[in-house]
């Protein structure tokens, strides 16, 4: 049984460490107050407990104030598309830039659109990713994704990765999936290119057209390389998974395959003004 004797002892012992750890809280908040308590001179809880709430409204004075800073400061945004497409069912891309990126505000990096370094390689807060795909299901077209809904524009690049694999098709359909692999395996790069242009005649008028804005847009990634560190080499290691998914093939063939996706992309970003 336990007894009275065992719980006496056990709430004295409690009590002990609570002292101790309010010692500690004391002699934190006097140090960052600048006062020296020390010994028997400590304060009874008729001191210590206005030095406390002094010290937590200081705290949160500065909190404020660092935030209503940061928030006077005007936004820098830099329009990078003219397509008029806002969908989570469509193509939609990123219209601005925004001034944060990935955590690294406090280290002085700035967003800068097409500029900021490892777009599309770098993933947004998978739970802001998702408001973005909730909000394109409810509101489509008058979705807001710009920069006052959303600071980080890696979360706007990862609705738009997270639309392209959740596709039942992909863009590169399942049908023409075999024709691009061989395509990409071919070391001629003049045969290559024709091949690439007969493969691209597989798909379906919806997927060509959507195939087509995305390498336009990756191609204008690409030429903010020295920025971003996003070549065509990089877009395709990111894209080719997304856009290109092996039919009912087993686990090896499916991993073999991943490299021969990359080319593809990598291929269809550096030619696309040729391909399409």
């Amino acid at each position: 049984m336990y007894s009275t004797e065992m719980w006496m002892r056990n709430e004295q012992k409690s009590l002990v460490q609570k002292a101790k750890q309010e010692a500690n809280q004391q002699d934190i908040l006097a140090a960052a107050l600048g006062m020296r308590i020390s010994g028997p001179q400590k304060p009874p809880a008729t001191i210590w407990q206005p030095l406390k709430l002094f010290a937590y409204s200081q705290l949160t004075s500065l909190v404020r104030k660092a935030t209503l800073k940061d928030n006077s400061l005007p936004h820098k945004y830099e329009k990078v598309h003219n397509f008029k497409v806002h969908t989570f069912r469509g193509p939609h891309w990123c219209e601005y830039c925004a001034n944060f990126m990935w955590g690294l505000k406090a280290q002085g990096v700035k967003c800068a659109g097409l500029k900021s370094e490892g777009l599309y390689r770098m993933s947004g807060f998978s739970d802001s990713v998702e408001d973005v795909k909730s909000a394109f299901d409810r509101d489509g077209e008058k979705t807001d994704i710009s920069a006052n809904a959303y600071e980080d524009i890696n979360i706007i690049t990862g609705a738009l990765k997270l639309y392209l694999r959740d596709l039942p098709i992909p863009v590169i359909s399942y049908d023409a999936y075999p024709r691009f692999i061989e395509v990409a395996k071919l070391e001629d790069p003049e045969k290559q290119q024709e091949a690439f242009r007969e493969a691209l005649e597989l798909l379906p008028a919806a997927h060509s057209e959507t195939l087509r804005y995305l390498m336009v847009h990756l191609k204008r990634v690409t030429l903010n390389e020295k920025d971003n560190l996003m070549n065509a080499e990089n877009l395709g290691i990111v894209f080719g998974p997304t856009l290109l998914r092996a039919p009912n093939l087993d686990a090896m063939t499916a991993l073999n395959d991943i490299r021969y996706q990359r080319r593809v992309v990598e291929f269809l970003i550096k030619n696309e003004d040729i391909l399409f």
